[in-house]
């Protein structure tokens, strides 16, 4: 037999406002050391020098996880004016450099070229495959590599601020799936001057807020006390963008048992995803047909404690 994993079983969320200078993994480790989860994830990978919002899913939230991933998320990031760099951010080499410089109302005439459905090329040095290979390995070794360009869903792009000729700093709202690199690289070329990420924070990402989230620090400083439970945000949260559904405690048992259950509903369709409730708690998510939800995932609370 495998060897169990060690910890305690805990569901639910911690946020955390991520530093620079840690990698989104390091902070799921660190958030499962100090409350010796047994199990945890994290909802959207931050570049190691970005700051900000890292939602951390524990226990049975780790299945609502696909729900934040697929959440509108926002960012605020500083764009380098006049450079650009093999990365696409401050920490890579300058590989192009311009003289020219926007003024704003350039910058904001280019803007609109990235609302909307766009396609984006993902920045050479980034976690995408290439062959079974991630693109920043294939690019570290020399290697000259194109990647094929993506969707992606940006609801909202604006200058928020002009600190000075050198640099403008942005704001967006965007889907799944979006490169802040890619779109200062691409706003430089747009303007004829180049460009890079001088630096990033995302601010929210779907129902979860940065100025909401824990530093490291208060993160050690409770480690292994009852306080850090304190933080912990119901896995619901993580539902935040599907439509809710009551069942009985007899569908609520059927559901548990990964079969369709019945449910109260008034504002779903016949094959809308939902998640279904007994007492506030989730119980599963699945689709509703014909008065049951058919579950897709089933959550299991019941050892916790």
């Amino acid at each position: 037999m495998g060897r169990k994993r060690k910890g305690r079983v805990i569901s639910g969320w911690l946020v955390v406002d991520k530093p620079a200078g840690m990698t989104s993994t390091s902070v799921v480790n660190k958030v499962r050391w100090a409350l010796q989860a047994k199990k945890a994830g994290h909802a959207g990978t931050l570049d190691p020098e970005a700051t900000g919002v890292l939602a951390v899913a524990l226990g049975e939230a780790t299945k609502t996880v696909p729900y934040i991933t697929d959440a509108l998320k926002a960012y605020e990031f500083s764009v380098r004016l006049g450079q650009a760099t093999n990365t696409d951010d401050a920490e890579g080499e300058v590989i192009a450099e311009s003289d020219a410089r926007p003024d704003d109302e350039a910058i904001k005439a280019e803007l609109g070229a990235f609302l909307g459905d766009i396609m984006q090329v993902p920045p050479k040095f980034s976690a995408v495959k290439i062959d079974g290979q991630r693109a920043y390995k294939l690019a570290r070794d020399g290697e000259d590599i194109e990647l094929t360009a993506r969707p992606l869903w940006v609801e909202e792009l604006v200058l928020s601020d002009r600190p000075d000729a050198d640099h403008a700093v942005l704001e967006m709202t965007c889907g799944k799936g979006g490169y802040v690199r890619s779109i200062a690289r691409d706003l430089g070329q747009a303007l004829g001057c180049h460009g890079h990420v001088q630096w990033l924070r995302r601010i929210w990402s779907g129902p979860f807020e940065a100025k909401d989230g824990l530093s490291i620090e208060h993160i050690d400083a409770m480690a292994h006390s009852p306080e850090l439970d304190t933080y912990l945000r119901p896995l619901e949260e993580g539902l935040a963008d599907l439509p809710m559904v009551n069942c009985t405690p007899e569908g609520a048992a059927k559901l548990r048992n990964g079969n369709p259950g019945m449910v109260f509903a008034s504002d779903v369709e016949y094959g809308d995803e939902c998640w279904a409730a007994l007492d506030g708690q989730a119980v599963a998510v699945g689709r509703f047909k014909a008065g049951e939800l058919h579950p897709s995932r089933v959550f299991n609370t019941s050892t916790e404690g």
